[in-house]
C-alpha cells in the first residue's frame, strides 16, 4: 500500500533468537504499539508511560 498507516520506528532482536521486539507508530492517532513475539507467539500492545497513559508521538502534516 503507498498510504501505510503504522510505520515502525524501533526493532530490537539480531534475527539469530526467535525474540523480537518492535515499536510501531499509528499516523493517524500517534499512540505507539509495542509488539513482541517469540517463536510462534506474539502480543501486541499499546506502550504506556509511568502514569499509565499511552505514549503518543506527534504526527506532522505532510
Amino acid at each position: 500500500m503507498a498510504d501505510d498507516r503504522f510505520v515502525k520506528i524501533y526493532s530490537q532482536g539480531n534475527g539469530l533468537t526467535s525474540s523480537q521486539i518492535t515499536v510501531f507508530v499509528d499516523k493517524v492517532t500517534g499512540v505507539n504499539y509495542l509488539f513482541h513475539c517469540a517463536g510462534y507467539a506474539g502480543g501486541l500492545s499499546p506502550l504506556l508511560d509511568k502514569d499509565g497513559k499511552p505514549v503518543v508521538t506527534l504526527i506532522e502534516n505532510k
